[in-house]
């Protein structure tokens, strides 16, 4: 006799941040109702008792521990290849699940049947809403969001990307959605596969994403199902390797999508910004302004130039 299939396995990357997976997994056992639950946590060489924690106080929890950081898209597909359940919820672990949030996802699921990934309402710790939707980047979006220039960028251009015509409190269809917790279904990951793991972190996503819906499935905002996310706890802890990791998964993405020559134009683009950065950052240092932060933002945006951004896989 088979064991049954569970309604949900949820898979939880993390590194080094105890305290925050603790909470995120007492808000699961609280949140998940009427539903056959399945957990992993895929820990990824932490060095802050992560493990131990998981397995002293959480031991329905399946804790794979690895012997180095292998990155959020790596991570999730150990726990992806793990999981039994017919529904698949990668979850970041600094999140906290309110109410029926699991309940609303997997029900929105089961009667949506052309629903490929589906991710709830954001919300910041003081519970206003958190940007999280999306429509597909362009290249004229890529000189602009996350760098110098976005200040300076279009409004029409912003508002489009960040999907700003969309009401927070309104279900949309969306091109992607950032990925502190994302719902699919089995049958989407045995078509579209996992992540490509050459992102490491960041991108991994939206590349998810664009795949998800290039094989005709929808990706839908679902409000009503709300979820807390702290943003970025575990990549704040390497800010030098933040800069770089974005960058190359942002040259990843274009490459992969856009063609050689214009990332090799974003490429040459984005140096150039650190560059100058540099310069601004130098200049400002040496007339007395805040001299030690404006010295380690020097030595983080050299090691920038240094590691060359060239995506990896290219």
């Amino acid at each position: 006799m088979t064991d049954p299939i569970p309604d949900l396995s949820i898979i939880i990357v993390s590194w080094n941040v105890r305290d925050l997976l603790r909470e995120c997994l007492q808000s699961v056992a609280v949140g998940q109702g009427e539903l056959d639950l399945e957990v992993i946590v895929v820990d990824s060489a932490s060095a802050d008792g992560s493990p131990q924690m998981v397995m002293a106080e959480f031991p329905w929890v399946d804790c794979v521990t690895c012997a180095e950081n292998v990155g959020f898209p790596k991570g999730n597909n150990i726990g992806l290849e793990r999981a039994h359940g017919r529904n698949l919820l990668l979850l970041n672990p600094d999140t906290i699940i309110h109410d029926d949030a699991l309940s609303l996802m997997v029900g929105f699921l089961d009667t949506h049947p052309d629903v490929g990934l589906i991710s709830p309402q954001l919300l910041n710790n003081d519970g206003t809403v958190q940007s999280s939707r999306r429509r597909f980047p362009t290249l004229k979006i890529a000189f602009f969001e996350s760098t110098w220039l976005e200040g300076y960028a279009p409004d029409s251009l912003l508002q489009n990307f960040y999907a700003l015509d969309l009401a927070d409190a309104e279900t949309a269809d969306v091109d992607w959605v950032t990925g502190a917790c994302m719902m699919t279904r089995r049958d989407v990951v045995q078509v579209v596969g996992g992540m490509d793991e050459a992102y490491f972190m960041y991108s991994e996503e939206l590349d998810w994403c664009r795949r998800i819906k290039e094989a005709g499935w929808r990706i839908v905002y679902l409000p009503a199902a709300q979820v807390t996310h702290y943003v970025g706890k575990s990549s704040e802890q390497a800010v030098t390797q933040r800069h770089i990791n974005f960058n190359r998964a942002k040259l990843r993405y274009y490459r992969k999508y856009h063609g050689r020559f214009p990332t090799a134009v974003l490429r040459l683009y984005l140096l150039s910004s650190y560059l100058l950065q540099i310069f601004i950052e130098g200049f400002k240092g040496l007339i007395g302004h805040k001299r030690p932060l404006r010295w380690q933002r020097v030595r983080a945006y050299w090691s920038v130039i240094r590691s060359g951004l060239k995506p990896a896989g290219y």
